[in-house]
């Protein structure tokens, strides 16, 4: 009889992890239903199953470490050495994704919870700051009302899966095997039905919109998801319904940024305006919880020589939290705007004006002239 760690291919310093990895491969290697039955498959499942069963259990592996198979022949039972049931290894190991396959699954011919759906949904700035309701459209699976559900037309029931026997499952033996699968002629339903309902098409469900309303909290942000539990597909045979996700995206802005909490915006500032200081406009948001402003303008001071880049900073006039009172800023940038288009009279004007000027006056051009002139001695050597 071959050695149990060399069946698994695995050093005998093995621990569990990896004895469970080399017979997930192996085992799904040998199965003899992705072998065509072959009985040389069979032969090859039934060694790996049997020395994995020895391994994988602290008690058996420390008697065949020390005995070799005469610690575990005796205590096996008549299945062979450390044999337990297929559908237990394969249940532990490979779990609910290949319990279909060996057996795991459960029988579909109860109620069945209907699916989640997934709905996305754009909406603007303005809704997202003072939140919204919204109307949405959605098509979900509801009860056939011809048929109750049911799934046969009026006048007739499903009868008993003759394969199955109402069981939903097949057991097939192959060699030493058991194998259960869900039955192909009923799709594990226990039922068939031999005259479909005509609206359904036996499903038992049809598929309609729905006119639901969507209430868009405050301060959501692009990505959100909203869950509306109970307005998903219906379950099958009376089963609960799912939910429906909504995922929001907010539509960008032609004149805000926004940046967590905080709202940006770039206001152009006339260049008077920049180096005398005063007063502009600036556009907000406004609806929700906070007051309203008229026409939905602040009034913003710029400082005496306003460079392009300053920001102002107007607290509270930001996104509000979904989670708590907290509330971002609106974050005004400065843009200096250069006239343009000037007649003689004017450029006249500015040209005194600049000439009048000297480096008190030009503070930034001063240091980066500075700078530069360095740059370039360092560059000629001079």
């Amino acid at each position: 009889m071959r050695d149990y760690y060399e069946i698994l291919g695995v050093p005998r310093s093995s621990d569990e992890a990896a004895l469970k990895s080399a017979f997930r491969k192996l085992a799904m290697e040998h199965h003899p239903d992705r072998n065509g039955g072959s009985e040389e498959a069979s032969a090859r499942f039934k060694e790996i199953n049997e020395a994995y069963s020895v391994l994988s259990d602290p008690k058996k592996r420390a008697a065949y470490d020390q005995f070799g198979h005469a610690g575990v022949n005796g205590a096996q039972g008549g299945g062979g050495p450390g044999f337990t049931d297929i559908n237990d290894i394969f249940s532990e190991v490979f779990g609910s994704a290949f319990g279909d396959m060996f057996g795991g699954g459960q029988r579909r011919s109860g109620p069945a919870r209907g699916q989640d759906l997934r709905y996305d949904l754009e909406i603007t700035l303005e809704q997202a700051y003072a939140g919204s309701e919204v109307e949405i459209t959605a098509a979900t699976a509801m009860t056939c009302e011809a048929c109750e559900g049911v799934g046969a037309k009026p006048g007739t029931s499903p009868t008993t899966c003759p394969t199955c026997g109402g069981a939903g499952r097949v057991r097939a033996s192959q060699g030493f095997f058991a194998i259960e699968r869900t039955c192909p002629r009923c799709g594990g339903e226990g039922r068939t039905i031999s005259d479909p309902c005509t609206t359904c098409r036996g499903h038992g469900q049809v598929r309609r919109n729905r006119t639901l309303q969507v209430r868009i909290p405050a301060g959501v942000d692009d990505g959100a998801r909203i869950r509306l539990a109970g307005e998903g597909d219906g379950g099958a045979r009376g089963g609960p319904r799912g939910d429906l996700y909504i995922f929001v995206s907010v539509r960008p802005h032609d004149l805000f940024e926004r940046d967590g909490l905080d709202l940006l915006c770039t206001v152009p500032v006339p260049m008077t305006t920049a180096v005398l200081g005063g007063e502009i406009e600036a556009p907000c948001l406004s609806g929700g919880s906070t007051e309203d402003v008229a026409d939905n303008r602040l009034t913003v001071k710029v400082p005496e020589g306003a460079q392009t880049g300053r920001t102002v900073r107007i607290r509270g006039r930001g996104m509000p939290s979904l989670r708590s009172r907290e509330r971002g800023d609106l974050v005004v940038e400065l843009f200096v705007e250069t006239p343009t288009r000037l007649n003689a009279r004017q450029k006249a004007l500015m040209q005194e004006f600049a000439d009048l000027c000297g480096e008190q006056q030009h503070p930034e051009s001063s240091g980066f002239l500075n700078k530069a002139k360095k740059f370039w001695e360092d560059v000629t050597g001079g």
